[in-house]
């Protein structure tokens, strides 16, 4: 990974939390809570897998930067979500654990060396060793993704409430 690259996927993590916070601000609590299907995720649950992901990405960073020869716990995402309270936990406390944890994990980074970026550590789903620099490409991205999730709920939730008149409030 060159410097540049690293700067952008660095400045990318760094405006996601802010650009989540923005497209959720005011969300009705059935945009938080509609889904396109039973099976996938809704904003609320989005909102929690960002700021778990984060502990995440700050244990793996971690196992990598620190320990010899670590491997990566497996983790089922749906799993968290299914069990950790995301769809009991306020949004606004969601957004801010996100904002914080990615912080925290922006710091860590400020303080790599070049020579940090090629320490590794084996990802047993993916079955082979991932980078540091693969993680933090992999954290420029993934709030990007997510963000543009939740844009399509936001769309097909208020779209779905104008044309439902079970929806609409009384």
């Amino acid at each position: 990974m060159t410097e540049v690259e690293l700067k952008k996927h660095l400045e990318a993590a760094e405006k996601s939390p802010k650009q989540v916070a923005a497209a959720v601000s005011g969300l009705l609590d059935r945009v938080l809570r509609y889904k396109l299907a039973p099976d996938q995720w809704c904003i609320l649950e989005i909102l929690g897998h960002l700021a778990d992901i984060e502990i995440v990405y700050g244990y793996r960073l971690r196992q990598m930067l620190a320990d010899k020869k670590p491997v990566i716990a497996p983790m089922d995402q749906d799993e968290w979500a299914r069990n950790l309270g995301y769809m009991e936990t306020p949004p606004a406390e969601l957004v801010a654990l996100y904002g914080l944890n990615r912080h925290a994990n922006l710091r860590l980074l400020q303080r790599l060396t070049p020579a940090d970026l090629d320490k590794a550590a084996y990802h047993p789903e993916a079955k082979t060793d991932i980078t540091v620099a693969e993680l933090i490409e992999s954290m420029g991205s993934h709030g990007a993704s997510h963000l543009e999730q939740i844009e399509r709920l936001k769309k097909a939730g208020a779209g779905r409430q104008a044309s439902d008149p079970k929806a609409r409030p009384h």
